[in-house]
C-alpha cells in the first residue's frame, strides 16, 4: 500500500506568522482531504527568510517558549505530518530550522547544517534526525544542504527512504533563469547517489528588486 506526500508552493509571508499559520492550516486541510500523510513547507516559512542578525533575533522563536506553544496550538488538530521552516533561537544562538509537527505535537527538528556566506547570523546544525509517519521514514535538508553529498548520505545511512528539502529561493528573474535547472540537477545527483526519493518545497511570488538585493540571494 502506497503513501501520499505533498509539497506546498507558498507565497512569502514576511514577519506575519498569523497569516502564515492560516495559510498552512488551509493547505493542510486540502491535503488531508486527499489522504496526504506528509506535507512539506518552505525554508523559514513561518517568519520569512531573514538573514540580517538584528532582525532575525527580533522574530526568532524558542521552541521551549510559551510563544511557541501558542504557535503549536494554531497548527491543525488533524491531518498530515507537517514539515515547516522557521527561524529558531536557543541559548541566544540562531538557527535556520525545520520542524516536524503532527496533530499539534512537536515531533522533532532539523537545523540547517551547511550555511551560505550570507547566513552568518546562524549557527550550523550537527544532527541528522529521522522522522516517521505512516511507516515512511524520512530526513530533512534545508536548501543549500543539498549541494553537499554527505547531508543526504547521512539520511540514507540512518534508514530514511525520502529526503524532504525545504527551500526558499526568492531570486531576481535573471538569476532564477540561471539557477532553475541547476537546482534540480544537483538534487537529482543526491537521489542517484543515495537511492532516496526527494520532496522539495519552495516559495513563489515577487519582491521588489531593492529588497532582494538587501536580503541577499539564497544561493552560493
Amino acid at each position: 500500500m502506497g503513501i501520499r506526500i505533498a509539497s506546498a508552493r507558498t507565497p512569502e509571508f514576511w514577519n506575519d506568522t498569523s497569516s502564515a499559520l492560516a495559510y498552512l492550516t488551509d493547505v493542510s486541510a486540502s491535503a488531508g482531504s486527499l489522504g496526504v500523510s506528509l506535507l512539506a513547507f518552505p525554508e523559514a516559512y513561518l517568519q520569512g527568510y531573514v538573514i540580517e542578525e538584528r532582525h532575525a533575533r527580533q522574530i526568532a522563536i524558542d521552541l521551549a517558549s510559551p510563544a511557541f506553544a501558542d504557535i503549536l496550538s494554531s497548527f491543525p488538530a488533524a491531518g498530515p505530518m507537517i514539515v515547516v521552516g522557521l527561524i529558531e533561537i536557543e541559548n541566544n544562538r540562531l538557527f535556520n530550522t525545520a520542524i516536524a509537527v503532527k496533530q499539534r505535537e512537536l515531533i522533532g527538528r532539523y537545523r540547517k547544517r551547511h550555511l551560505l556566506k550570507s547566513e552568518r547570523a546562524f549557527q550550523p546544525g550537527n544532527d541528522c534526525p529521522i522522522f516517521e509517519t505512516d511507516g515512511l521514514k524520512f530526513g530533512v535538508n534545508i536548501c543549500y544542504d543539498t549541494n553537499f553529498p554527505g547531508a543526504s548520505q547521512d539520511v540514507a545511512r540512518a534508514g530514511g527512504s525520502l529526503l524532504v528539502c525545504c527551500a526558499n529561493n526568492m531570486l531576481p528573474r535573471s538569476r532564477a533563469e540561471t539557477f532553475k535547472n541547476r537546482h534540480n540537477a544537483e538534487r537529482g545527483k543526491r537521489c542517484r547517489e543515495t537511492g532516496l526519493w526527494m520532496l522539495s518545497s519552495d516559495i513563489t511570488g515577487e519582491r521588489n528588486s531593492s529588497f532582494i538585493h538587501n536580503q541577499g540571494d539564497n544561493i552560493d
